[in-house]
């Protein structure tokens, strides 16, 4: 059994998480390849343009050469068009790349998540997983693309100026190359500062992102138990713990900038000061020097723009980490190649032991439990007593360590998950509706082309056309977030039209009544009667009225079956089962039902 833990980042190293991520843009080479020639366009026209210094000041101030003067205008205007749509075609190219990856991605993530088992959730906040699937997927993009082009861009056009300048005077070309290595040690501290900060910030990001998810979905029981100052308070400590990171990031890229650009600056005070020398002067023309003095200006921004990407590559590895780190998760083990049309319906059990962790022993201890096909078995027992895991098994929401669960005969890992789960409906407490019509939402249980009669059969079945007939839109409403909209009631109403769409042999209801009022129960509990009929039902309820005429009842305690057998045979037997029906009902109806038997 595998034992989940909360996401956390990858350890690979920050190249090959690099790599990972440019192998996004491999499917786009053509339009990269693009991109690329267009930045090596916008690079070559500041070398360009440097260039046209010498000649613009010889010729045209000094010497006063008239065909000089006349080009050089033609020149820099042309030159500047150029530049102009090379820049268009690299940052409209290099944003629809990087929209493509985050889409790629996106969708890798979401596909993953939907094949997560159920343990992957129980450690893994959705306000944690949402911040990966939007923050985190952002900074990848801004790694893999913008910061490609600035990379691209600004690597060659210092290198374009360096050529240049050599040219030019190697001598004080040779000042500039000098202060290389003191860059080198700078941004070395500053990469591994930027990647640790960027973690955090990521991480950072979740707890915002989680600390308000429970706040707005529980808003309820913040409202009811007063707790608007407690779950403040907890949203600013998040909040301003991510601040504080951002503006670590910010200051580490505030200073780092800076202290390249006085380096620079400190080489071109050197240079100026040697080209005023006399014997240095008597070697360099006015155009030469203008030249020189341009292409460190030009080097300046090049230079400032390559520190700042470091911090745009830094994060998108630590985002990257984060992101591999998810998409590596192994999904729910799924290999079986079973192919089951409709099952039969029996279910079995044998010495079946379960734990959600090792370390804090088995929840169900050796089950040993045979469902005959189209029989109803209600599990009761106390709350922690096991009755929703051993269900849970059922499906293979968890897989089992010790013994088997099999359906019609055939260990339930020999099914394929999708073969397996065909033949399982579930109606559970807690109904999960999608923000969209009714329809959609019974139609959901089909997974096929349904038509409209079938749906209105379906919601007639379940009790659930005569509230859907008085709404103004009728099956078209929309239910809201989850069903915001719907009561309880009408809720589960639908829920259940939703399993009898389906069709499936084997029903798990797990509590589907006990959130309900009276009047509500009833009619739920005839629409439940409906659905349960010719089917293998496995029903988990904590009112005892609700499964009385159950074919058998299972009574769980501390992981174990303690008792089987019918209703009123159990209340003879007057143990465990009698015991929680006193605590219901009262002793004297125990009595009075045992007699009655």
């Amino acid at each position: 059994m595998i034992e989940h833990q909360p996401l956390r980042h990858s350890d690979e190293a920050g190249l090959k998480v690099y790599l990972r991520l440019l192998s996004y843009v491999v499917p786009y080479w053509k339009q990269a390849l693009v991109g690329l020639l267009s930045m090596g366009l916008v690079a070559a026209s500041a070398t360009f343009f440097v260039a046209l210094m010498q000649p613009m000041v010889d010729g045209s101030f000094v010497e006063r050469d008239s065909a000089t003067i006349r080009w050089i205008p033609f020149a820099i205007a042309g030159l500047f068009l150029v530049r102009g749509a090379a820049s268009f075609v690299s940052v409209f190219v290099m944003s629809w790349i990087g929209r493509n990856l985050i889409r790629s991605v996106r969708s890798q993530m979401f596909d993953r998540m939907l094949r997560m088992p159920t343990g992957f959730y129980d450690h893994n906040s959705s306000g944690m997983l949402l911040s990966k699937l939007t923050y985190d997927v952002e900074q990848i993009s801004n790694a893999a693309t913008e910061a490609v082009k600035i990379l691209v861009r600004d690597s060659l056009t210092v290198i374009g100026i360096l050529i240049y300048m050599v040219w030019l005077n190697a001598w004080l070309a040779g000042i500039f190359l000098a202060i290389g290595p003191v860059m080198a040690v700078i941004i070395y501290y500053v990469t591994k500062r930027f990647r640790r900060l960027a973690r955090r910030i990521q991480s950072s990001v979740g707890d915002v992102a989680s600390v308000a998810e429970e706040g707005i979905e529980g808003h309820l029981v913040v409202k009811t138990f007063g707790g608007h100052e407690y779950e403040t308070a907890r949203f600013e400590e998040a909040n301003r713990r991510n601040h504080r990171q951002f503006m670590k990031l910010v200051a580490t890229k505030a200073a780092s900038t800076p202290l390249v650009q006085f380096l620079v600056a400190m080489a071109l005070s050197v240079v100026v000061y040697l080209a005023t020398i006399d014997t240095m002067v008597e070697g360099i023309s006015a155009g030469t020097f203008v030249a020189f003095v341009a292409a460190i200006l030009v080097l300046l921004p090049a230079l400032k723009n390559l520190t700042d990407v470091n911090a745009k590559l830094q994060k998108g590895i630590a985002a990257g980490q984060s992101v591999f780190a998810l998409i590596d998760t192994p999904v729910e083990e799924d290999k079986g190649t079973r192919v089951l049309e409709r099952a039969e319906g029996l279910i079995e059990y044998k010495d079946v032991t379960f734990a959600y962790n090792m370390q804090k022993g088995p929840v169900l201890a050796n089950i040993d439990l045979t469902v005959q096909p189209g029989e109803t078995v209600a599990f009761v027992g106390r709350s922690g007593s096991g009755k929703s895991t051993l269900v849970s098994l059922l499906p293979r929401f968890y897989d089992v360590e010790q013994g088997v669960v099999c359906v019609d005969g055939h260990p339930v890992q020999e099914y394929s998950l999708a073969a397996l789960r065909q033949q399982i409906s579930l109606v559970g407490q807690q109904v999960v509706l999608f923000n969209d019509t009714i329809a959609a939402n019974i139609a959901y249980g089909a997974q096929r082309e349904v038509s409209r009669e079938q749906i209105v059969e379906a919601a007639r079945m379940a009790h659930a056309l005569e509230f859907i007939e008085r709404l103004p839109e009728g099956l078209d409403t929309r239910v809201g977030e989850n069903g915001v909209l719907m009561s309880g009631g009408q809720r589960q109403r639908l829920a259940i039209a939703r399993a009898l769409l389906k069709d499936a042999p084997i029903l798990i209801l797990d509590e589907a009544t006990s959130a309900l009022d009276t009047e509500s129960e009833k009619q739920i509990q005839a629409a439940l009667d409906v659905l349960m009929q010719g089917r293998t039902t496995l029903v988990i309820a904590h009112r005892l009225s609700t499964i009385e005429n159950a074919d058998r009842i299972v009574v769980l305690d501390n992981g174990r079956i303690v008792e089987s057998g019918k209703h009123s045979e159990l209340l003879r037997l007057d143990g465990a089962y009698a015991a929680l029906h006193r605590l219901q009902f009262g002793s004297d109806n125990v009595a009075s039902g045992a007699s009655q038997a």
